[in-house]
């Protein structure tokens, strides 16, 4: 399958300020009946090998040939043969070519060979149009023109042919090698003009050398690509992170070196949106406003950062090259909304004002779809790299990384509403991304952040009654990208909806609970802890055996990842750094004494620790426990020590103390 980047804007990157037209019409479905064309025929007779024996469908000839002419722009034709191999698998066999607006089909004809061996040739009434609805706030001219293939069914064969004339700006395909079915034979043509050179770089998979056809006209050619199945796999990295793929540069990026084919990368984003953060007078005034009697250096950035976050409203109008452009700073401002490209370049043109440089940084919202051995334009998302002075070290910036050059940048994404300056959402941490620094543009790691960035400290006092019944009340306090999730949560939420989230949460831990009441405390600085109280009733929380009353002491909040014992060949993600303490107290009932209490735990690994201890003092039952992550993700070397862990934390939660009536 080829992405030739169209999923750049999806997420958060995306927009024009106004509304367009919709592009060229499509070409219809056929001009005259045509019979299943040899290529087609030849593929069909493709045996379905034995490792595609579980799969729903499969690719038996999957080409592209992207034929580039001397200004960049490519032409690109699509052969493609699926069969369906299982009910389920109709689904995995529909064709479709997606355009815009600087795009057109010049022709697209889908046939289906049928298991009887009937051949049909899809009508104007099978082909249907979609629009871009993968965003709820995006307005877009991006269009998917989908066949629904006739007589398809167990055994059939469905033939795609398609041709597209694609967006002059860019020039870069990326040919996505592994997807969610086998292929049995796959193949990729750039066909350039004299004189021009291309680059290539592979993703999760060992280079393959292309044969030259003809002069400057490249092949690729795979056979035998496994189908990329994650279903069973526990914790694990994004799917599109473990795909293997290969991205073909034919422009500026098309040079020699890994450090060079980034930085012309950035130097393009950076040639790119030259211009687009000048500040405008509006601007110059509202950011001189803002930053008025600032006592420091974070004053005025957390200042102007607040004011991007909380005054643009993120909504994605995105036409062609608008996907990729911002728009200019006078106009976000003006209109007072925009998607991250927008937010990103309002938030450079202030800081500008007040002296301070920042940048565009291209990434991707999942975790290790950026590869710093793939140079690619591939991602989802823009967010900014502010260049923090020498003399500036306030322990409030953690979100730092160090360019080649020795110069610090904090990473911030002004599209994330709730995270205050000097944090990054989890979800970004750990990943790649572009600094876009004209010639100092590269490829720059971001940050993982220390524990103490993120978590919750939770407390409990809880009663227990002699029928089992407990009652009691919760604090919590919830700092970093978890206290910003939860403030999007609130955001998003009435104050029913808020109780039953809550309510089911709890009953995850605590079965046949009620809530008695709850409160959420949202401070309007972004910097403090959002805060969430709440008193519950449980009955029968403690079990009756005989004499006994087994209750256990870790009442709410679990820490367990998903984990198995098969073997492990995939990263292991755990989500998020962080540090999370729990202390909670039970009052036992009259007539009763702690007789046993579970083991402490106390297991330390480099990239986590656990530890947790029962005890009992008087008439109380006290827990206490401190889960901390060091790192986001880890190697599959690392499974058994994250059975380890996992085991450990288990039968921790799982824990009982029993009381014995005196």
């Amino acid at each position: 399958m080829i992405s030739r980047l169209r999923n750049l804007p999806i997420l958060a990157v995306a927009v024009s300020c106004c509304v367009a037209l919709l592009g060229p019409a499509p070409a219809a479905a056929k001009d005259k009946p045509q019979p299943v064309p040899q290529w087609g025929l030849d593929a069909a007779k493709t045996h379905t090998p034995d490792y595609a024996k579980d799969a729903a469908a499969i690719i038996l000839f999957d080409e592209y040939v992207e034929t580039v002419d001397a200004q960049g722009r490519a032409v690109e034709r699509q052969r493609r043969v699926k069969r369906v191999l299982k009910p389920q698998g109709r689904s995995e066999v529909t064709c479709d070519v997606v355009y815009d607006v600087d795009e057109k089909i010049n022709y697209f004809r889908v046939w289906t060979i049928a298991a009887d061996e009937k051949q049909y040739q899809a009508q104007d009434t099978d082909f249907t149009e979609e629009g871009d609805t993968g965003v709820p706030v995006m307005l877009s001219t991006r269009k998917v023109r989908i066949a629904n293939p006739p007589a398809v069914d167990v055994g059939a064969t469905i033939i795609c042919e398609s041709e597209e004339l694609l967006e002059p700006y860019l020039q870069e395909t990326v040919w996505r090698i592994q997807i969610s079915i086998p292929v049995v034979f796959q193949a990729l043509e750039v066909d350039l003009p004299a004189g021009r050179a291309h680059s290539e770089a592979w993703h999760k998979f060992q280079p393959v050398k292309p044969v030259e056809v003809a002069p400057n006209h490249w092949r690729w050619e795979l056979k035998d690509m496994p189908a990329l199945d994650l279903r069973e796999v526990k914790s694990r990295p994004e799917w599109a992170a473990l795909a293997a793929r290969m991205s073909v540069q034919w422009g500026d990026a098309a040079v020699e070196g890994n450090d060079n084919q980034w930085r012309a990368i950035g130097q393009w984003v950076t040639t790119l949106e030259a211009n687009r953060p000048d500040p405008s007078p509006e601007i110059t005034a509202q950011a001189q406003s803002l930053i008025a009697g600032a006592p420091d250096f974070y004053a005025k950035l957390s200042r102007i950062t607040d004011y991007v976050q909380k005054n643009i409203r993120y909504f994605i109008v995105m036409r062609g090259i608008g996907g990729l452009q911002a728009n200019h700073a006078a106009d976000i401002f003006r209109n007072r909304y925009g998607d991250c490209k927008d937010k990103t370049t309002l938030l450079i043109s202030m800081l500008q004002v007040a002296g301070i440089h920042a940048f565009y940084v291209p990434v991707d919202h999942r975790r290790g779809v950026v590869d710093p051995e793939n140079p690619s334009l591939m991602g989802d998302h823009m967010i900014t790299a502010i260049e923090i002075p020498p003399d500036v070290q306030d322990p409030r910036l953690m979100a730092i990384v160090k360019a080649k050059d020795g110069k610090r940048y904090l990473i911030f994404d002004p599209t994330d509403e709730r995270t205050p300056v000097g944090n990054l959402r989890s979800a970004l941490q750990g990943s790649y991304g572009t600094l876009a620094a004209g010639p100092s543009s590269q490829i720059i790691a971001l940050p993982v952040l220390g524990p103490d960035a993120n978590g919750t400290e939770r407390k409990g006092t809880f009663a227990l009654a002699s029928d089992g019944t407990l009652t009691g009340s919760v604090d919590t306090i919830h700092l970093g990208p978890e206290g910003a999730e939860l403030r999007l949560i609130l955001k998003r939420s009435d104050e029913k909806e808020r109780r039953e989230s809550l309510e089911t949460a709890i009953a995850r831990d605590v079965p046949g609970v009620v809530l008695n009441s709850f409160q959420f405390v949202q401070p309007a600085e972004l910097d403090k802890p959002i805060e969430v109280h709440y008193k519950l009733t449980a009955a029968l929380y403690a079990h009756q055996a005989g004499p006994l009353l087994l209750v256990r002491p870790r009442v709410v909040g679990s820490h367990v990842l998903p984990f198995d014992d098969k073997p492990r060949t995939v990263p292991i993600e755990l989500g998020a750094t962080g540090r999370w303490r729990d202390s909670f107290d039970i009052a036992i009932p009259p007539g009763y004494v702690v007789d046993e209490t579970p083991n402490p735990v106390d297991i330390d690994l480099d990239f986590a620790s656990y530890h947790s201890s029962v005890s009992a003092k008087g008439n109380l039952l006290h827990y206490e426990r401190e889960y901390v992550v060091r790192q986001v993700e880890i190697p599959p070397a690392k499974a058994a020590a994250f059975r380890q862990l996992e085991n450990a934390i288990l039968s921790d939660e799982k824990g009982t103390a029993v009381l014995k009536k005196q």
